[in-house]
């Protein structure tokens, strides 16, 4: 029998669908069919001069908004040989992790949902509450939060706002231990996810998965401390690349939340440096058009779904002539193809979840 999940289904996170060949229970084949909600974001890079594409590379996965971003920015600051303020730099950084937690609780509270836990769910939006206000506040944006620049930040941090911050990275941290308690320790959890929807270590290289989803499956790689961009060359004392075995379900979520601990840590961090710096500024003074020289470069980021990357050509105009865009969901939810065959349909709920994918990012 061919079943059809998808484009609209409870169990996935947006429009797409899943073509299933099933006997009886079980799947024998699966195909993942993406192009539903494709914007064709690479085509409108070239119609915007560098200061509008952060727009649109802002809203792929609208959940790591900052870090998309700052791909982009990276990207361009590459080409124009730019050196970024230090002010900047430590706050993209912390922004970044935020934004990193931000993304990380929503899965956190999502994936219990999507296998009949209603309570976490509840416990991960308060949490998001406490720390969108923060980003909000500096920003202006709860979701789209637009504050890279070329050459540093839209603007300096507002009066009193590190405090602000601190406050909130504390509140969060210090209720942390809720996803430990209330879903590591249920053993209805552990039991749909213990052993299901295992990802062996050739199969991430196969298929170019990265990020929460490759770490659990062994693959020890995390560009901020095999490759540093911005201040993680000095943070790798609080950084931990967090990796499990097993490659299962389980595996999938234990690393997502061990690694939202360390993200709160690294935010610390973060906050502690930019309090001691001295004022100073936080961007560069730009031409009022603004063209990259000829030639081509490449900047990857570790977003919080995985590696992002930006392949930007340029012609010396004002508009890149092109800009190609590595999303990590694209890469990781190809795996299907791998992990949905011999395992049941209920199974296949458990499965889907644990590759926190974002569709945008699928489709851009």
């Amino acid at each position: 029998m061919v079943l059809n999940i998808g484009p609209q289904h409870p169990s996935t996170h947006g429009v797409l669908r899943l073509r299933l060949v099933l006997d009886g229970e079980r799947i024998q084949h699966a195909e993942p069919i993406v192009g539903y909600m494709h914007r064709g974001a690479e085509k409108l890079f070239e119609a915007r001069d560098y200061r509008q594409i952060i727009m649109l590379a802002n809203r792929h996965d609208w959940l790591s908004a900052f870090s998309n971003e700052l791909g982009v920015v990276l990207a361009v600051e590459r080409m124009l040989g730019m050196e970024v303020p230090e002010r900047a730099v430590w706050t993209r950084t912390l922004l970044a992790e935020l934004n990193r937690v931000l993304n990380h609780l929503m899965f956190l509270g999502s994936y219990p949902l999507e296998l009949g836990g209603i309570t976490p769910v509840f416990h991960a939006f308060h949490e998001r509450e406490e720390l969108q206000t923060v980003m909000e506040e500096v920003s202006g944006g709860r979701m789209h939060y637009m504050f890279n620049r070329v050459g540093g930040l839209k603007e300096d941090l507002p009066a009193g706002w590190l405090g602000r911050a601190r406050h909130a990275v504390a509140q969060v941290r210090s209720r942390m231990d809720v996803y430990d308690r209330l879903v590591l320790g249920n053993e209805i959890f552990r039991g749909r996810t213990r052993g299901v929807g295992v990802l062996s270590r050739e199969a991430v290289h196969a298929y170019g998965v990265s990020g929460p989803i490759a770490r659990a499956s062994g693959v020890d790689f995390d560009l901020r401390r095999d490759e540093p961009y911005l201040a993680y060359g000095e943070l790798q004392d609080t950084l931990r690349v967090v990796t499990r075995e097993d490659g299962d379900c389980l595996a999938r979520f234990e690393v997502l939340l061990e690694q939202t601990h360390n993200a709160l840590e690294l935010a610390e961090a973060c906050l502690d440096r930019i309090g001691e710096l001295a004022p100073g500024p936080i961007n560069q003074r730009l031409p009022k058009v603004l063209k990259a020289p000829e030639g081509a470069t490449y900047a990857w980021t570790e977003n919080p779904l995985g590696l992002n990357g930006y392949y930007l050509v340029s012609k010396g105009d004002k508009t890149p002539y092109r800009l190609k865009l590595r999303s990590a969901s694209f890469n990781n939810i190809q795996a299907l193809t791998e992990l949905l065959p011999g395992t049941l349909v209920a199974d296949m709920v458990a499965i889907l979840g644990s590759l926190f994918f974002v569709v945008g990012d699928i489709d851009k």
